[in-house]
This record gives C-alpha cells, sequence and structure tokens, in this order.
C-alpha cells in the first residue's frame, strides 16, 4: 500500500496500481494550473464514507509508493479518471474495472446532449 499525503501531511492509504494513475491524471490538471475535488470511497473494513480533497496548484501532493517499480499505466482508467474530474464532484477515483463503462456511459450522456452528472 502506498500513501497519498495531502498539504502539511495528512495522508491516505491507497495500493500502488491506483495511486499511480491518480498521480498522472491530477499531474495532468495541475499543471494546466487547473484547481478540482479527487473524491473516494472509503472500503467498508476502514469505516466506510467517502473522502473529498480540493487538489490546486498551490497545495503540495506527496505520491509515496510501497513498490519499487511503476505499475504498467491502463490509458483508459487515465481518461476515465480525467474526463470525470470535468464534473460539478470533481475526479471520481473508480476502480480500473469501471473505467471502461464510465466513458462509454460518458460518450452517450455527450451524444444525448445531457453532459455528465
Amino acid at each position: 500500500m502506498g500513501e497519498l499525503i495531502y498539504g502539511a501531511g495528512t495522508s491516505y492509504e491507497m495500493d500502488d496500481r491506483t495511486l499511480a494513475h491518480i498521480k498522472v491524471a491530477t499531474g495532468l490538471r495541475l499543471r494546466r494550473q487547473e484547481s478540482f475535488y479527487v473524491s473516494w470511497a472509503i472500503p467498508s473494513n476502514q469505516g466506510s464514507g467517502r473522502i473529498s480533497i480540493w487538489a490546486s496548484p498551490s497545495i503540495p501532493l506527496q505520491f509515496h509508493f510501497s513498490g519499487s517499480r511503476p505499475p504498467e499505466l491502463n490509458r483508459q482508467w487515465l481518461q476515465a479518471l480525467d474526463a470525470s474530474a470535468f464534473s460539478e464532484g470533481g475526479m471520481l477515483v473508480m476502480r480500473e474495472s469501471d473505467a471502461a463503462s464510465y466513458l462509454q456511459l460518458e460518450a452517450e450522456r455527450a451524444a444525448a446532449g445531457t453532459g455528465s452528472p
């Protein structure tokens, strides 16, 4: 398990693969000086609920990985994370297996002219 360290030291545990994808997707937006929420669900074995943090170029983020080798990135998952950042709720950290269906739903909404939720 890696850690996302937010601001002055609040840390959140995440598996390295998810953390690597959040790092890249967040970095793309922050380089463009964009601010947005990043939200994810807390597993029931850790108390349930959800967390949202405000990602901004002015707030330090650190990504600590437990493994020594970076995982291969899934371009579709990165696209889904990036696309979700445009929604009112901000970037939704979803499971890798949900990325394709998220992108499909977004494409259907765009074709119907209804936009993001």
